[in-house]
């Protein structure tokens, strides 16, 4: 693979996994491009996506650091609701996975996900932010979140997206909402970098031929670019911006659409 690749790729799992515009649907669109002018990578795809996303999850341990600290000594009822807000995204992220495995590779739907993430992010322009803290959220408001981020399995869908959506939905204050997001975040990625790992060490596959230093390089450049990601999404959404991102997916999705049924 070549380095300015990894680069890109990067780039957009920086990006993509904190603003809410989908890092997976890029990611497929990307690897589609790369496919089509014959960089074809399909048999690294594990090894880089394991290690962009530790750059990722990297980044959401720093930017909140101290209210996972918290959690761990004053805020402990947020980590039952954390437990109950992943136990969906388990079950349908799995039985997605299962069933559709395929279908989360491919770029056509990619491109009718992201117009329903536009959709939902236009909503934000309207919807009155709350009072409600993470420590006051109910037990099935955090099923519910947890709900909207189990469907982000599906490229197109963003994670971040749907979740901050679903927090406002449930009466959040707008940066509760995002915290949550990202503390539900933690250990869907953790979870997804796992399974990945276990299918990289399992499958008959020959050694990556991608060298450690390019694997560090695109893991410190996804941690970066996904720090100050995370600070642009935080800003935006404390603005009652946030459904600007929705113009992006809008329009993106019918272009992968009209691309790909070209192709």
């Amino acid at each position: 693979m070549l380095l300015l690749e990894i680069i890109l790729l990067a780039i957009i799992q920086g990006i993509g996994e904190f603003l809410p515009i989908s890092s997976s649907g890029h990611i497929v669109v990307g690897a589609a491009i790369f496919d089509q002018i014959g960089h074809s990578f399909d048999g690294e795809k594990l090894t880089v996506n394991i290690v962009l996303h530790l750059g990722t999850l990297l980044a959401i341990l720093v930017f909140y650091h101290r209210r996972i600290v918290g959690l761990i000594t004053k805020e402990r009822r947020v980590i039952g609701l954390v437990v109950v807000g992943t136990i969906p995204t388990v079950f349908i992220g799995f039985g997605i996975k299962i069933f559709y495995g395929e279908a989360l590779e491919s770029a056509m739907l990619a491109g009718f996900m992201f117009p329903l993430t536009g959709l939902a992010l236009l909503w934000t322009a309207r919807a009155k932010p709350g009072e409600v803290t993470c420590a006051d959220l109910g037990y099935s408001e955090a099923l519910l979140i947890g709900i909207a981020q189990g469907f982000a399995v599906l490229p197109g869908i963003s994670r971040s997206g749907a979740t901050i959506v679903a927090g406002l939905a449930c009466g959040m204050r707008r940066d509760e909402a995002a915290t949550f997001s990202f503390l539900l975040a933690i250990p869907a990625i953790a979870g997804g970098g796992a399974l990945h790992l276990v299918e990289l060490l399992t499958a008959d596959a020959a050694p990556s031929q991608i060298s450690p230093g390019v694997l560090l390089l695109g893991a410190l450049i996804s941690f970066g670019v996904g720090l100050a990601s995370l600070a642009w999404l935080i800003r935006w959404l404390q603005q009652g911006r946030l459904y600007l991102f929705a113009w992006w997916v809008l329009i993106l999705g019918p272009v992968v659409i009209v691309w790909q049924w070209l192709s």
